[in-house]
């Protein structure tokens, strides 16, 4: 029997056992293919730790494979993904830390992604496609709580300032003189009373007086209304006057027109009148027979020179 060749057989048979079972504990041919993504956290990653969850709206889809700080900003985490392939990581895709239950076990939460939203890609030189990320529910609550301890403090400061020593006296002193008013008020009381009183009785005497007044103010409106219409008539009697006067200085401009002519004849013939009467009388005056025998020339008589012939 050759035991070497025995010996060579069973350590060969056993070499292909450890190696099978170190290849079914590593998942084998079970073991699922995945891609690799990046995230950057701005902000504490306590709880979070190796190997942890990585759901997509409540599914796990892979783990944490990496986590460290970021060499150009220590303020910001780099986070690597291992998640299953084919899982549909978009570009409108977010990430955010969650903790899980009251154990406080942190695990990362993927949302978004529409419908239409192209895939997350790898860069162009092999980068890992980076999915954004928003702050936790811790994060904005410590935001959150962060603003309102700084108005808190500024209110708080206000509020110092207002209730200063000197504000504090001067609120003394006015809640003094309140009281002071408030004692004068009650002893008299009587007093407003009785003005209160006679400010009722004003009140209606004024009211009676309103209605007294509500039939006057009604018969000044008629007078009103009626002046009213003696200014319409007013109005049309001085429109008629108008016309009348139009009318009558046009007839006066034809009457001027039609006798300015006659008068001016009438004028010719009074002054030819006046010259015939003038030279009647010059004539007239020189020889007063020539009415009785008129213009001819008389024989001269014994020893007269005969008169020359007198023309006109």
């Amino acid at each position: 029997m050759n035991y070497p060749l025995v010996g060579a057989f069973v350590l060969a048979l056993g070499a292909l056992l450890i190696a099978g079972v170190l290849w079914l504990a590593s998942g084998g041919a079970l073991r699922q293919k995945v891609d690799l993504y990046l995230a950057i956290e701005d902000e504490s990653v306590a709880g979070l730790n190796l190997n942890a969850p990585v759901k997509y709206n409540g599914v796990e889809v892979g783990q944490v494979r990496e986590i460290h700080l970021d060499p150009t900003n220590p303020q910001r985490v780099r986070l690597i993904f291992a998640i299953a392939h084919g899982t549909p990581i978009k570009v409108d895709t977010e990430a955010v830390l969650k903790t899980q239950g009251l154990t406080g076990i942190a695990y990362v939460e993927l949302s978004g992604g529409a419908p239409g939203s192209a895939p997350l890609l790898p860069g162009p030189n092999g980068e890992l496609p980076v999915i954004r990320t928003k702050p936790s529910l811790s994060a904005r609550l410590e935001n959150v709580l962060t603003d309102v301890l700084a108005k808190l403090d500024s209110t708080s400061a206000n509020l110092n300032a207002v209730l200063s020593d000197e504000n504090r006296r001067a609120i003394t002193s006015a809640l003094a003189d309140i009281a002071a008013v408030a004692h004068t008020v009650a002893e008299r009381r009587a007093t407003i009373d009785a003005g209160l009183a006679s400010a009722a009785r004003t009140f209606e005497h004024g009211e009676r007086l309103a209605k007294q007044l509500g039939p006057v103010a009604e018969r000044v409106g008629r007078g009103a209304d009626a002046v009213e219409g003696m200014g319409r008539q007013v109005a049309a009697t001085s429109a008629s006057a108008g016309v009348a006067v139009d009318a009558a200085g046009a007839a006066i401009q034809r009457f001027g027109n039609e006798t300015q002519p006659e008068l001016a004849r009438l004028m010719n013939e009074v002054e030819v009148l006046s010259a015939s009467l003038k030279r009647l009388a010059e004539q007239t005056e020189r020889n007063p027979a020539s009415l009785l025998v008129g213009r001819g020339t008389l024989s001269a008589g014994p020893g007269e020179t005969p008169a020359p012939e007198e023309r006109p």
